[in-house]
């Protein structure tokens, strides 16, 4: 892959091969950033896993980056109410189901109560395809709303091994201070160690980089387990 010539004086900062702590890779990220944007701060983790295993759940950054995220409640009539005094932006159920099938996707999370799940999933093919099925592995799937609510709009956020066993997680912006940028990527660590499937063999947590979203990646020291 040919790279252009910002990219390539960029790499010129510091050593491809070699591997930093949290704080210095993140430095190098924020000092090798050259778009004109604020880009994203992305951690990529390469975990080892069987084929039958997985790795799923959620955290909350103690620093947040993102705007308030717009979050929509299927919910019988009987919850509406503290769904909407939870802060949701849209609250509903079958209205809101026909009008997702009619292509309206103007939120960022969905929040179903259990009752509702059979009805939501006729929308599965829509909602599954954006990465916004309300699932119960990620507290989106619940009857605490007040509770889950609170956790979302607290900056929590979903990670996920992809079929090739990469964790790919925005962790910050390069306008960030870079200890709040770090803390951030410790957090995600130390859940997705957390995470490691009790029958996993060999080192977990194999490879870990972080890049912003023009730059070069930059390796990270992995802690031992």
């Amino acid at each position: 892959m040919r790279h252009g010539k910002k990219y390539r004086e960029a790499v010129k900062k510091y050593n491809p091969g070699n591997s930093y702590d949290v704080k210095e890779a993140v430095d190098f990220v924020k000092s090798m950033a050259f778009a004109k944007f604020d880009e994203t701060v992305e951690l990529s983790v390469k975990v080892n896993l069987k084929k039958s295993q997985s790795v799923r759940d959620t955290v909350v950054l103690p620093h947040q980056f993102r705007g308030e995220k717009k979050v929509l409640v299927f919910c019988k009539p009987e919850k509406e109410k503290e769904a909407q005094e939870a802060g949701a932006a849209f609250v509903g159920a079958g209205d809101l189901i026909e009008k997702i099938k009619g292509g309206w996707l103007e939120f960022d999370v969905a929040v179903a109560t259990p009752d509702m799940m059979k009805d939501v999933g006729k929308l599965g093919m829509v909602l599954g395809r954006k990465g916004l099925m309300p699932n119960p592995k990620t507290g989106t799937v619940t009857f605490d709303l007040k509770g889950a609510l609170a956790e979302l709009k607290k900056g929590r956020v979903e990670f996920r091994a992809d079929k090739t066993g990469v964790v790919h997680l925005a962790v910050g912006k390069v306008s960030m201070e870079s200890d709040k940028v770090a803390e951030n990527v410790m957090t995600v660590m130390t859940e997705i160690r957390r995470k490691k499937p009790a029958d996993a063999k060999g080192e977990f947590v194999q490879t870990v980089s972080v890049a912003s979203t023009m730059g070069p990646g930059v390796w990270v020291v992995s802690q031992s387990e």
